[in-house]
């Protein structure tokens, strides 16, 4: 009997499922894109306000809407189309007996401009630039039965004016540390090419979905964990990259609880910039070391449960491998190496892992506290995975890195639905002691095990965007009603620590930015705007102090501060 055959009972199970497949209840599922200005923060305040499912972690972005609140329009949450628009064309076209629909997604212009030098942070497929920048997005969804497929690019423009950047005016020995870290990470501080332009498949998608469960390739930007300003293992700081999927559109229900997650194999690739000079010679050395001209395969997962008994409560986990595609093996584990066990010593054996390899790893909790209309949520994680279980309990801090947050909004008027939100959160990625004595040295997103190109994707990080040695506190006050919100956000943001300590070492000269920024967000019938604008001192712009003061007699003198503003204004037309 040939081994391939199928019993006849197989078979008829297998058309059986395929037929049902196919002749499900028709749903939206849409997905609301990272970072979607004025759409994605009004869902998770409404969990806050009681209006959404409180079993939705909102932690395994991006959110299907529809599929969890079955809305007739994911872009349309108050559902006002459906009183105006009656009558006029809503950019939906339904067919097969309502089984398919093609629906006209939103057009969306995003803005931005620099005037000193770049500032750039949770804007996808946007580069660090300074002067004009755009990116302009929009597409098509369509559906029958389980399949689905979006397809939404995006375009960006840069004006990408010159700025000054680290390695004027530094030490030898300043720019050979700098270089030093350059080597191991694909991070240029610019990206040579004026002006820059680059098309991208953005956030599109091909997919077949069967209840909460979804499978099919994606280049939509990804985040990971319940941090809102920062998350460690994923976030839209870079471009979307290609991959495979399977995740849950909605929770899983079960008796003792829900379930959300996804596993991910994806493709990263380099930004082919050092971002500065390749040929710089000190000391009769060579300064550049050149990275391999591959592709690296990312493996991923997140996992969140909330148990049934403590209802609000959410437990999660996150995971990443990367190595380069040309050292991939062709065992399944080598496609799926988060799977395999936390310890080096199950993996390596005796030592530091001399594995081209890189993984990452975080827990994370979020607490939903619907009676005060808030939530507390904590990410802690670690660069590199300890030895063993006694490794672990000795230096459980060694390589971590953490995000601790709070959210509460205050209703005014119940009728009205007017509200004060409050959100703090602290972000903290700088290196601790235990690095120095390691065999291997890791900060986070970069290290020596042999994946020289780093956590990046198109020469951007994909996890936290404030990057690798630095920390963020961000404090936010707001007032809202429905869509409309207007708000004052205050963030200190300390830059590289860790190359800092490397390269300056000196305790007056930290590289600081102080920010403080409005923030509005409003609708207007088929019209979404936001807008944020900020001001932003940067106290030693690129670690640059007075080494020279007028009265030696004073330690403490002023360093060489810099002011630099920065617009962000976005416009987007549901259909």
């Amino acid at each position: 009997m040939n081994r391939f055959s199928i019993k006849k009972s197989q078979y008829s199970k297998i058309v059986f499922l395929v037929i049902l497949c196919f002749t499900a209840e028709l749903s939206k599922g849409q997905s609301i894109p990272v970072g979607t200005p004025v759409l994605e923060d009004y869902y998770r305040r409404a969990q806050l306000m009681g209006q959404l499912d409180s079993s939705v972690s909102f932690t395994t972005r991006p959110f299907f809407p529809a599929e969890t609140l079955r809305l007739n329009n994911a872009f349309d949450p108050e559902q006002t189309f459906d009183k105006e628009q009656k009558s006029k064309f809503d950019g939906i076209y339904r067919f097969g007996g309502k089984k398919g629909l093609i629906q006209l997604l939103p057009v969306t212009l995003q803005q931005q401009f620099n005037t000193h030098h770049p500032y750039s942070l949770n804007d996808g497929a946007m580069i660090p630039a300074r002067g004009y920048q755009t990116i302009v997005s929009g597409g098509i969804y369509a559906k029958f039965g389980p399949l689905s497929i979006q397809l939404r690019p995006e375009v960006v423009f840069a004006e990408n004016k010159p700025f000054k950047t680290f390695t004027e005016g530094k030490s030898d020995q300043a720019i050979g540390a700098y270089y030093s870290f350059k080597n191991i990470i694909d991070l240029p501080e610019y990206f040579p090419e004026k002006p820059y332009k680059k098309a991208f498949w953005g956030q599109s998608s091909i997919r077949l979905t069967a209840g909460p469960v979804s499978a099919g390739i994606s280049s939509e930007n990804l985040w990971w964990g319940p941090g809102m300003r920062n998350s460690l293992l994923m976030t839209n700081n870079a471009a979307g990259f290609n991959h495979f999927t399977l995740n849950t559109v909605k929770p899983i229900r079960t008796p003792i609880g829900s379930f959300e997650g996804q596993i991910i194999g994806g493709r990263l690739e380099p930004s082919g910039f050092f971002g500065a000079d390749t040929n710089l010679v000190v000391n009769g050395a060579k300064l550049y070391r050149s990275k391999r001209d591959d592709w690296r395969y990312l493996s991923g997962m997140v996992f969140t449960y909330q148990p049934q008994w403590v209802p609000g409560l959410f437990l999660g986990l996150t995971r990443s491998f990367m190595t380069y595609h040309e050292d991939l093996g062709n065992r399944l584990m080598d496609y799926f190496p988060i799977f395999s066990a936390l310890e080096k010593k199950s993996n390596y054996g005796e030592g530091e892992s001399k594995v081209a390899g890189d993984q990452r790893a975080s827990v994370f909790i979020r607490w939903l506290l619907l009676k005060e209309h808030a939530e507390l949520y904590f990410e802690y994680g670690r660069e590199d995975h300890a030895y063993d279980l006694r490794d672990l309990t000795l230096e459980p801090d060694h390589t971590r890195a953490y995000i601790v947050g709070f959210k509460k909004l205050f209703p005014l008027n119940v009728f009205t639905g007017k509200y004060i939100q409050v959100n703090i959160e602290l972000t903290q990625l700088e290196t601790n002691m235990t690095n120095y004595m390691r065999a291997a040295t890791y900060v986070w997103y970069a290290h020596i095990a042999g994946i020289y190109h780093g956590y990046t994707n198109e020469g951007q990080i994909i996890g936290a965007g404030i990057g690798p040695g630095s920390n963020l506190q961000t404090a936010t006050l707001t007032w809202g009603k429905g869509l409309k919100s207007i708000g004052i956000q205050v963030e200190r943001y300390v830059h590289n620590n860790d190359l800092f300590y490397l390269a300056i070492k000196d305790i007056r000269a930290h590289w600081v930015d102080i920010n403080v920024a409005a923030l509005g967000e409003w609708n207007y019938n088929n019209l979404l705007f936001s807008a944020k604008l900020e001001i932003i001192r940067s106290l030693n712009y690129e670690y640059n102090y007075e080494q020279v003061p007028v009265d030696r007699s004073q330690y403490w003198i002023p360093g060489r501060d810099l002011y630099n503003f920065q617009a962000n204004i976005g416009v987007s037309y549901r259909f």
